[in-house]
């Protein structure tokens, strides 16, 4: 599945973790009709930060999805990701959902997408969409050689995403966790 029209980035440096989306909504592969809307947000009483890529409704299906699967694991990302997964791969309806999310709490950030696949960063930067590689390329250049924070690469990452991405914008939404838990 090809996930379009959107960038999201999450980041993790030290004590904090940061996800950021552009606002950007396209219609087909031609029409820009949103510049401003929010694709990252936080669940479980803000302990966790969630974003997607793909379709918002399908996303939003599956935000609520992945909060009762952390209602029911007492908020441990990881079992509830690998719930999430296993559902999302064998229901019927599930299975049709076109979106990927990034989420993260304290200790973790994965990718969790519809094939099953639950993937954990090697370097603390991951990104989707269509500006997700531009957007993971420039977050791991500043996060192994600057001194920015979090946040700081997330949003430069997504600017510079912006600027190579038709289907990516500089207008950014960002959610973040900071210090201990």
């Amino acid at each position: 599945m090809k996930i379009s029209s959107t960038t999201i980035i999450a980041v993790r440096r030290d004590d904090q973790v940061v996800l950021a989306g552009d606002g950007q909504v396209t219609l087909g592969e031609r029409t820009v009709i949103k510049h401003g809307t929010t694709k990252v947000r936080t669940l479980s009483g803000g302990q966790v930060l969630v974003g997607f890529a793909g379709s918002a409704a399908d996303a939003i299906t599956l935000f609520e999805k992945l909060e009762q699967k952390l209602k029911d694991h007492s908020n441990q990302l990881l079992r509830a990701a690998v719930e999430m997964g296993k559902e999302w791969r064998s229901d019927r309806y599930l299975r049709r959902l076109e979106a990927q999310l990034v989420v993260a709490d304290r200790e973790l950030t994965l990718l969790i997408a519809g094939s099953g696949d639950i993937i954990e960063p090697d370097d603390g930067v991951i990104a989707i969409g269509s500006g997700g590689p531009y957007a993971m390329a420039a977050g791991l250049a500043l996060l192994k050689h600057t001194d920015l924070s979090a946040k700081e690469i997330a949003v430069e990452a997504l600017r510079i995403a912006a600027d190579l991405c038709v289907f990516t914008n500089d207008n950014i939404s960002l959610v973040e966790l900071t210090g201990q838990a």
